[in-house]
């Protein structure tokens, strides 16, 4: 007897749900908790990446923070607009270039940014607490290969 091609792709539960679907509705179900673990900040996701990248980076012209992100111009700068509207980061003209634009976390936005990442933590922490130790480091290995 052939097996279907899919069974390969079916969870070890015997459900209908392929490892695709399964893996879509686990990373749409972090996108929801990331974006109401954002919202008593009133930022986006795209808000929170663009102030990571700038405080692991430090200051860095615009078109930098661009590429970093991989979006467009445009939308870094409607990003930074709503983060500077709210005194997180803050502009300044770039001494080396008159055309170009730096632009820096504040020390409102690091706050700010310190606090998100205490609550995103402790939601990490809740979510992995379902899978055994052996399971946790299974999941980083698949994780760090899929990502690669």
């Amino acid at each position: 007897m052939s097996q279907h091609p899919d069974a390969a792709a079916q969870p070890d539960s015997g459900g209908d749900e392929s490892l695709a679907d399964a893996f879509w509705a686990v990373a749409r179900k972090l996108r929801e908790t990331s974006q109401e673990t954002l919202a008593p900040w009133d930022i986006t996701p795209a808000q929170f990446r663009a102030l990571r990248v700038l405080r692991r980076n430090g200051v860095m012209r615009l078109s930098e923070l661009s590429d970093r992100l991989q979006i467009a111009p445009r939308s870094t700068t409607e990003v930074i607009d709503a983060l500077e509207s709210r005194d997180l980061v803050r502009r300044r003209p770039d001494p080396d270039d008159r055309r170009a634009t730096l632009v820096e976390v504040t020390e409102h936005g690091t706050g700010v940014l310190d606090a998100i990442r205490e609550v995103r933590g402790t939601e990490a922490e809740r979510a992995f607490e379902l899978l055994s130790p052996a399971d946790r480091a299974d999941l980083a290995r698949i994780l760090r290969k899929l990502r690669e």
